[in-house]
């Protein structure tokens, strides 16, 4: 599957959001290493700190379905600029993805792609845990 394609999941992602108190809609697509795409939107709770991205939205599916290996994960937002994952989701992408190539991508569906090693060069992973 070629980004593109993706990045129109993620952009399709978006209109499933749950987003009442932000308005900030977010969708993602995440492709599994054996081609399959699990798509992920942002949904809120009036708690915010409940709220789940989209981003792990998309990686906790596929991971619930089995899936332990991925290629790519594009995001997309309603804005005109590109908006990179937050820390959190940068966090877990690291852990349960590894490496992979980030599309993000604007409302009009072009994109930048970016390495998950240029958008969190020092991460926290389990081999800091190993570490006694």
């Amino acid at each position: 599957m070629n980004y593109r394609t993706l990045v129109k999941r993620a952009l399709a992602a978006r209109f499933h959001s749950h987003s009442p108190f932000s308005r900030f809609k977010v969708g993602a697509a995440v492709l599994t290493s054996d081609g399959k795409v699990y798509t992920g939107c942002n949904i809120e709770s009036s708690s915010y700190g409940l709220t789940i991205c989209a981003e792990r939205t998309a990686i906790f599916k596929a991971v619930s379905d089995g899936k332990k290996k991925f290629k790519a994960l594009a995001v997309a937002t309603d804005h005109k600029t590109i908006t990179p994952p937050c820390g959190a989701c940068r966090q877990v992408i690291v852990d349960l993805a590894g490496n992979i190539d980030l599309i993000m991508a604007t409302s009009d569906g072009s994109f930048t792609v970016m390495k998950m090693s240029e958008l969190l060069p020092h991460p926290f992973t389990a081999h800091n845990l190993d570490q006694g």
